[in-house]
């Protein structure tokens, strides 16, 4: 799960900086391109509403490492290590 969710993170942060990068010099132009491969051509809407699904891809990739760290911490066997000249000290 861990795996899978930084893969999510890191395809969405690549995702993300590509098409930002590729979009940089556009204008009022609503032609999506990634890697000089033009994707879609999108209105206004439908760029808010893919950017809401990327986001909300980001969140899940961010929630399964989080929730693998925490599981793995509570899995760890705890061991308490005691001062040789006793407990307390």
């Amino acid at each position: 799960m861990l795996i899978l969710g930084l893969l999510l993170l890191a395809a969405a942060g690549a995702f993300t900086g590509l098409v930002i990068a590729d979009n940089l010099p556009g204008g009022p132009e609503y032609t999506v391109s990634v890697l000089g491969q033009d994707i879609a051509t999108m209105n206004t809407l439908a760029i808010f509403c893919s950017g809401l699904a990327l986001a909300l891809i980001f969140c899940a990739g961010l929630s399964a490492v989080a929730s693998t760290a925490a599981h793995r911490r509570r899995q760890r066997p705890r061991t308490h290590a005691t001062h040789p000249d006793g407990p307390g000290r």
